[in-house]
C-alpha cells in the first residue's frame, strides 16, 4: 500500500502522453503506483478561479493538468530503471 509516508515521485509532467506511458512502463514491470492530478485552472478555497471571466482565451491547453506519479520508496530505484529505458 502506497501512502503519503512511504512513496516518492517517479515523475512529474503536464503531458498525458507521457503520463500514460509512465503508467504503463511500471504497471507492465508490476510496480505499484498512485497518481496525482492536479487540474490548474480549477478554483481553490483561496480563490475563486479566473475561468469565468475570462474563458480559455490565450491559454495552452497542454499546461491545463499537472500530473505526478509516485511509487513505494522501496520500489523507486527499479521504477527509475524501468522508466528511464
Amino acid at each position: 500500500m502506497i501512502t503519503i509516508l512511504n512513496r516518492k515521485e517517479v515523475c512529474l509532467t503536464y503531458d498525458v502522453k507521457r503520463q500514460s506511458e509512465v503508467r504503463d512502463i511500471l504497471h507492465a514491470n508490476g510496480i505499484d503506483y498512485t497518481v496525482k492530478v492536479l487540474n490548474r485552472k480549477s478554483p481553490s478555497p483561496m480563490a475563486a478561479g479566473s475561468r469565468a471571466r475570462t474563458g480559455s482565451f490565450g491559454e495552452n491547453p497542454s499546461l491545463a493538468c499537472e500530473y505526478k506519479i509516485f511509487v513505494h520508496k522501496d520500489d523507486y530505484e527499479k521504477a527509475m530503471h524501468c522508466i528511464s529505458k
